[in-house]
């Protein structure tokens, strides 16, 4: 029983330097990167790849924990293409979002973090745009769709963090439905670079 003791203290001596900022600080960090999104229940569709940018606060909780809340412009829908002969017809749904993470941090070596919570998000715009190509014809069409104003989803992923830059890939598995009618659900794969500036 004491080795075991020992080997735990031993443990956890050695993560101390895990994190990068000292424990009780707080920083900010402005990122931007890139969203890769799908909705689930639709047969066929593609990712729809857009723009996710904004701004993280972290507080340092311990030497190997820290929690983390953020403001989050989010692009993200499905895309779906379909052709048959001189036939094309292309359609994209695009749901923006205002997400706001709030994460729990676990480092597991140094710069290396583990990351999972919970994500409310604020639809900002809704829309279905549509295009039909026949030969050289073309016609298209713009429409709103009824679209949940609010959506909640789990957020997990991994951040290296170095020289205060820090590389964050995470997926947003959604967890209520999309629209109105139907079962479809967000699901978003997101890659930032951000800067950490200390408070």
């Amino acid at each position: 029983m004491k080795k075991i003791l020992v080997v735990a203290a031993l443990m956890l001596s050695s993560v101390s330097t895990f994190a990068q900022h000292a424990v009780g600080s707080f920083n900010l960090q402005p990122k931007v990167g890139v969203s890769i999104a799908n909705l689930t229940e639709f047969k066929g569709t593609d990712p729809r790849v857009g723009v996710v940018a904004g701004v993280e606060g972290e507080y340092q909780a311990s030497d190997i924990i820290s929690v983390s809340a953020g403001v989050l412009y989010s692009m993200q829908g499905s895309k779906y293409e379909y052709k048959l002969g001189n036939l094309n017809y292309k359609k994209t749904n695009k749901l923006d979002y205002i997400n706001v993470p709030i994460m729990a941090n676990v480092y597991v070596t140094k710069g290396l973090a583990v990351k999972l919570g919970v994500q409310p998000g604020f639809r900002v715009s809704g829309s279905e745009n549509s295009k039909l190509t026949v030969s050289a014809a073309s016609i298209g069409s713009t429409h709103d769709v009824k679209a949940k104003s609010v959506d909640f989803s789990f957020p997990v992923g991994l951040s290296y963090e170095y020289n205060n830059f820090q590389l964050d890939a995470r997926y947003n598995w959604g967890l209520t439905k999309a629209f109105e009618n139907g079962k479809a659900k967000n699901s978003v794969f997101q890659i930032t670079l951000g800067y950490k500036f200390d408070l």
